[in-house]
């Protein structure tokens, strides 16, 4: 009779007993232009560890060699050195980098860091590991989280159908993409700025205007203002990466800009959003569009219908949400 009700339980009740399947990731990242993009890194092999979520692909939008080589190291180190790994051609930012420098790093004949791709030229182009990765997805299937410059997505929308796949880049990301996590823009007064002008979206405007405007899925945006408000503490860099010898998030991070300085959490919550949508952490803004303007300004304009949403966070909310990401992002390996 136990087992009866048991088995009626189950069947009156499967979504609330049925364990959630690992959200299917896409990582498109600006690697090396700040260190919030190896700590994001980080967090979704935690989130990987933890059953979470299933990382596809890493698309870089520095062109910068050693950019796609610490991406792979990243993933090295976190035992996953399989994972795609596509780069820009003819992308931005391409000046060197305070911390994938790390990629070249030897320890007498060997490597400090093993890896296999020593060199991003060497790395297939990104439109092509986006439009596999896409097409051999489920529908409906795939959260991208856009942490960088939006060069690389925006691309994959002017695609055409090919040898990987007969849909154009639109067809494939109307019939494949979820919705798109993207690191971009503010929605809030910076300081006394009214007008401030974001990086990921200054460096490229034509292309963040493309994405924002046009991306044909929803888009969840965590503007500046988000990642300013959640610094990362310096305590947890000096002590909670000490379980394994030179852990290259906390070398990196020194290497970019040194304790007692705590690095803002832009990427990373992007990331948090993507993967865990429904914890809680951050209240998402009414429907609407966003004008990205020439100079860059990102302006939000309420619409009913809109398929644009931006992170709002609470203050009662920082410091769980401060917790969690140090907790993800220092999670053993």
């Amino acid at each position: 009779m136990k087992h009866i009700c048991i088995l009626l339980l189950l069947l009156a009740f499967p979504l609330s007993l049925t364990a959630k399947e690992p959200v299917k990731l896409i990582f498109d990242t600006d690697m090396g232009n700040d260190i919030d993009d190896a700590m994001a890194l980080a967090m979704i092999h935690s989130l990987i560890s933890r059953g979470e979520c299933e990382l596809l692909a890493v698309t870089v939008t520095k062109d910068h060699p050693q950019a796609a080589a610490f991406v792979d190291l990243i993933n090295t180190f976190y035992g996953r050195p399989d994972i795609p790994v596509g780069v820009v051609k003819g992308g931005m930012a391409k000046e060197q980098s305070k911390y994938t420098v790390l990629a070249d790093h030897q320890q007498g004949d060997r490597q400090r860091y093993p890896h296999d791709l020593i060199n991003g030229n060497n790395a297939p182009d990104a439109l092509n590991v986006l439009r596999k990765t896409l097409a051999g997805a489920e529908d409906k299937s795939i959260v991208i989280a856009q942490v960088g410059f939006s060069t690389n997505l925006s691309r994959l929308m002017n695609t055409k159908p090919d040898e990987i796949s007969p849909q154009s880049g639109m067809e494939l990301i109307q019939s494949k993409v979820h919705h798109l996590e993207i690191m971009a823009g503010s929605f809030t007064k910076i300081g006394d700025n009214e007008r401030f002008l974001e990086y990921n979206v200054k460096i490229d405007i034509p292309h963040a205007k493309r994405i924002l405007e046009l991306w044909p899925s929803e888009v969840v945006i965590s503007g500046f203002e988000i990642g300013i408000s959640l610094r990362y503490p310096a305590r947890s860099i000096l002590e909670d990466f000490n379980y394994v010898e030179k852990h290259p998030i906390p070398t990196a991070y020194q290497l970019y800009n040194p304790t007692p300085h705590e690095r803002p959490t832009w990427d990373l919550t992007s990331v948090l959003q993507g993967v865990r949508p429904d914890r809680g952490y951050f209240d998402l803004s009414a429907p609407g569009k966003v004008k990205v303007h020439d100079d860059g300004y990102t302006e939000f304009l309420p619409q009913k219908n809109g398929t644009r949403k931006f992170l709002i966070l609470k203050p009662e909310n920082t410091q769980r949400v401060r917790d969690t990401l140090v907790h993800l992002t220092s999670q053993p390996q």
